[in-house]
């Protein structure tokens, strides 16, 4: 099976959530999303890079979220988003996905 980076999980948890939330409009549909992606990145940092570097992204993940919001009134909403998901991603691979 092919492998896929924690950086793209990370980003799609994300911007999905964000997607699934805006399109349904049920946040808590979106948080789901956000939630699980989050879960599934985190246990990949785990194994690909350490509990301590798993620890560190997981933060980055959650200040993403709630970084994203306040941006958004800056920047627009989507921009926002996809700001963060890359930032996240970016951290991401170099953390734990470069090695691979």
């Amino acid at each position: 099976m092919a492998r896929v980076p924690s950086a793209v999980v990370a980003a799609t948890g994300l911007v999905g959530g964000y997607g699934v939330a805006r399109w349904t409009k049920k946040r808590q549909l979106g948080g789901a999303v956000l939630a699980v992606a989050g879960a599934a990145a985190a246990q990949q940092w785990r194994s690909r890079a350490s509990g301590k570097a798993a620890g560190a992204l997981t933060a980055a993940y959650v200040a993403a979220f709630a970084g994203s919001h306040p941006l958004a009134k800056k920047v627009g909403a989507w921009p926002a988003v996809f700001g963060v998901a890359g930032a996240v991603a970016a951290a991401s691979w170099a953390v734990a996905d470069r090695k691979a």
